[in-house]
């Protein structure tokens, strides 16, 4: 290593370093450290500097801005759960005790650089975001670009989603192109006091729209709420450490794993149809122990999509939760399920839904939020999953929402199975008596007559779409005992 690639490294930096620190904070290269396995990364651009030579000394700018702000290069991660193959990875950080993680114009060049090369070699991608946005102090670049808009960065990030996993990791502030990098990723991971936006303090203030703090704007709770971040955790190692769990779904099959008791799994689901149960508690106990990783938890929260591991193959699964609106799907579970399954389909991971729902959400107010357009997508999302794909009926599976949780139909899925508890129909059996046989109860003049006459036709067409009666017009492919579930699904992902 030569003397210019130590003055790189926290060690040069010490009072950047202490800086960082005192914020509770770790560096860019620390974060790294913990990403990758060993001493595998190897930095691309590591001397590179700030593109400001015209009003800074050379020496202060090899001092004050190493790497030009970014870190970035090519690492092993999970090298000890998968093949080498599997491992390697394109990594790349903003680094905050440098102009404030601010993109220049350098760090641009290397971005294309490494995505690129991401491209090229078909490498998974994890970025870590923190960071400013534009950097208008680089004035050597105005000799080459003026606008500033003739940057290629944007584009070329954005055309490599959906062709390899894009991880995007943020602690802190970041804002501008930084969070377009951020919001460009497949699975998105945040700290709690992160705040994201389109833009920080100064351009607000500067578009005449007030003044604010950098924490009054996009914080985290709020964000993770309307599904810009995946998943919230509490510092940058628990960042880092769901950053290598979720980027092994897309290595492949692993090993090591510890079956759960598949005899409780009917236990989690009450007798009584109207009692509300935990999804997330059946999606646990059927897959791999210690394997769920859920994703938007408090985004659209009628709907889980999470990753599992079932005999250690991965699986995405898309759940209706009926502890929030009765697993009815409106807009926001609709964009939530269609972007899940593409992301799963693009990269090769089988689907599993668990339905149990109603319908997909009507009325005025559903409509205000374009119930239509959002519910079109999900089934348009559905028909172009090519990955294999089973169904679970835990419950109910009414309608056009349990149509499109199956993608599209019944006998869609590689599979479509039910629970004994599982009931099906065009719509749900209380608005269905109502609207056919509206004319022959209004037609009853006593009122306990006409409520028992209701009840008998509620009671008759619930038998009609039980799920036993089904499976023996074979519209589904069987019922089974809920402790089965796993084993139709290890069989299934077995071949």
């Amino acid at each position: 290593m030569t003397d210019s690639h130590t003055a790189t490294r926290d060690s040069a930096r010490p009072e950047a370093v202490a800086k960082r620190h005192a914020l509770g904070k770790r560096t860019a290269r620390e974060n790294i450290a913990d990403l990758c396995d060993g001493d595998s990364f190897m930095e691309y651009g590591a001397l590179t500097i700030a593109a400001q030579r015209n009003r800074r000394a050379l020496d202060e700018l090899k001092r004050d801005t190493p790497a030009d702000g970014l870190i970035s290069g090519i690492g092993r991660i999970n090298g000890d759960r998968f093949d080498r193959a599997s491992t390697r990875c394109v990594v790349m950080s903003y680094d905050y005790t440098v102009l404030a993680g601010t993109q220049g114009y350098q760090n641009h060049r290397k971005t294309d650089r490494m995505v690129e090369i991401a491209r090229r070699e078909r490498l998974p991608l994890v970025f870590f975001t923190e960071g400013g946005g534009g950097r208008p102090g680089d004035t050597d670049a105005a000799l080459v670009v003026n606008s500033g808009l003739e940057v290629t960065s944007f584009y070329s990030f954005a055309r490599l989603n959906g062709e390899v996993p894009l991880i995007g990791i943020n602690a802190g502030r970041c804002f501008a192109g930084n969070a377009a990098f951020f919001g460009c990723c497949d699975i998105t991971i945040a700290t709690r006091d992160a705040n994201l936006g389109m833009a920080g303090p100064a351009m607000i203030a500067g578009g005449g729209l007030g003044e604010y703090a950098p924490e009054d704007i996009g914080p985290a709770e709020q964000q993770a709420a309307i599904g810009v971040i995946d998943i919230l955790v509490d510092d940058e190692a628990e960042a880092v450490a769901t950053a290598k769990r979720c980027l092994s779904y897309f290595q492949g099959p692993v090993a090591d794993f510890e079956a759960p008791d598949s005899t409780r799994v009917a236990d989690l689901m009450p007798a009584n149809r109207r009692m509300t149960y935990d999804v997330r508690r059946i999606i646990a106990a059927i897959a791999d122990i210690d394997s769920m990783t859920e994703l938007g938890a408090t985004h659209a929260p009628n709907l889980v999509t999470a990753f599992i591991r079932v005999e250690g193959r991965p699986l995405g699964v898309i759940a209706n939760n009926p502890r929030s609106l009765a697993g009815a799907i409106d807009s926001a579970a609709a964009r939530k399920a269609a972007d899940f399954m593409r992301l799963c389909n693009t990269h090769g991971i089988a689907l599993l839904t668990l339905c149990d729902t109603p319908g997909i959400m009507v009325g005025p107010e559903a409509e205000k939020s374009g119930t239509v357009a959002h519910a079109s997508q999900l089934f348009i999302a559905g028909a172009k999953v090519a990955v294999p794909w089973y169904g679970i009926v835990l419950r109910k599976a009414y309608g056009l929402g349990a149509q499109a949780m199956l993608g599209g139909h019944l006998k869609r899925p590689n599979f479509t199975v039910a629970w004994p508890q599982g009931e099906f129909g065009p719509m749900g059996v209380e608005g269905a008596v109502t609207l056919g046989f509206r004319r022959e109860l209004e037609a009853i003049e006593d009122e306990s007559e006409r409520a028992a006459r209701y009840q008998q036709l509620v009671d008759s067409m619930y038998e009609q779409g039980k799920a036993e009666n089904v499976a023996s017009y074979f519209e589904i492919d069987d019922v089974i005992d809920p402790g089965e579930s796993r084993r139709w699904l290890a069989g299934a992902l077995g071949s």
